[in-house]
């Protein structure tokens, strides 16, 4: 069923990817000198598809890195809330076996009747 959902996703999202690298596979030059735009000193040239993806492939990884950072507190205490459960747990388990066990009683406990008076 997994493998099913999967397929069902991720087929058309591929279709639709290779659709739009095949729409936007025009050159651009890639500047990154604000000061000389006619003749900057660091340029790449890539298709426009490349770009975006790059692009957005930085956003994901931005995003993810800002959900883990935000997620650092809930991390923590759950270890610590583990930690306490494995503390109380072994304490419990301590304190099982200095109980004292009874001795066990006989299977069968003679009934004696009193005599009729």
């Amino acid at each position: 069923m997994r493998k099913l959902v999967t397929a069902l996703i991720l087929v058309p999202l591929g279709i639709v990817i290779v659709m739009f690298a095949v729409a936007n596979r025009e050159i651009i030059t890639i500047a990154f000198d604000p000061f000389d735009t006619k003749n900057p000193a660091l340029a790449l040239k890539a298709p426009l598809y490349v770009l975006i993806f790059v692009l957005v492939g930085v956003g994901v990884l931005a995003g993810g890195v800002a959900a883990w950072l935000k997620q650092h507190k809930w991390r923590v205490r759950a270890r610590r809330a583990e930690a306490e459960a494995r503390d109380l747990r072994a304490r419990l388990d301590a304190a099982d076996s200095r109980r004292q066990v009874p001795a066990p009683r006989d299977a069968v406990t003679p009934f004696i009747v009193p005599p009729a008076a």
